[in-house]
């Protein structure tokens, strides 16, 4: 695929959205320490892109509608929610904190139950396109 206008603008459209949802949750939960709604927000995208994704695989070629949808919703939309800098810039501040174990379990637990999201939301996708009629 090279590279579209229209593939950009709905990249750059998602990501807007996706970022000042994120930010706005942020903004509504403060942190203390440990943030909780950043570890949230990347478990739900990672479920939410698992699905996403394997949704529109079972529905067909990446291709017209799938691939504006895939664009504008999973790169651009969550893309945008989700954010890994966040995830280090918090690391590296319980760390400059001395609080080593905190850090450590933090950055591990975004990871690994980030995959199992990942992988939850593949299965309930599989599972949506094994119950659609004929």
């Amino acid at each position: 695929m090279h590279l579209q206008g229209r593939y950009v603008a709905l990249v750059a459209a998602g990501g807007g959205a996706g970022a000042a949802t994120r930010e706005a949750l942020v903004l509504a939960v403060p942190a203390e320490g440990f943030d909780t709604v950043v570890l949230m927000i990347n478990l739900v995208g990672a479920f939410a892109l698992g699905l996403l994704l394997e949704r529109l695989l079972l529905a067909g070629p990446d291709r017209g509608r799938r691939r504006a949808a895939r664009l504008l919703l999973g790169t651009g939309v969550l893309g945008g929610f989700t954010t890994y800098s966040t995830l280090a810039l918090d690391t590296v501040h319980l760390l400059q904190r001395g609080e080593v174990g905190m850090a450590i379990a933090y950055g591990l637990t975004t990871v690994l139950l980030g995959a199992v999201a990942s992988v939850a939301g593949i299965r309930c996708g599989a599972a949506l396109g094994r119950r659609r009629p004929a």
